[in-house]
């Protein structure tokens, strides 16, 4: 009876911390657009540090400090929104200009 209950058991836990996850990250604004995924990254960025000097307090450990980076996903996301779009729409001109290569290469060989 337990080898039938154990994995419904494993599964439901699964399921309940991937539906957790996702509320978190939904609750938290990271699944809406790039402001809204700023501006968690901003409360996080601001929560994070106070939290690890807490725990390593606790701990009693020392971490070094952590470098300062300037990141914006924001702008992250659109320069790669925009270089895919711009390679899409490029595409057929570039097919044909490879096309047009290839060709003239097998007419070069078979001279």
């Amino acid at each position: 009876m337990a080898a039938k209950i154990l994995p419904v058991v494993k599964f439901a836990t699964k399921l309940t911390l991937a539906g957790g996850a996702l509320y978190v990250a939904y609750d938290s604004g990271l699944l809406g657009n790039g402001k809204e995924g700023s501006v968690a990254l901003g409360r996080a960025k601001d929560a994070f540090p106070p939290a690890v000097e807490e725990w390593m307090k606790y701990f009693g450990f020392q971490l070094p400090a952590t470098p300062k980076i300037e990141f914006s996903p924001l702008d992250a996301w659109n320069s790669g929104v925009q270089k895919s779009f711009h390679a899409l729409s490029v595409a057929p001109s570039t097919a044909s200009d490879y096309t047009k290569q290839g060709l003239q290469y097998v007419k070069d060989l078979t001279k």
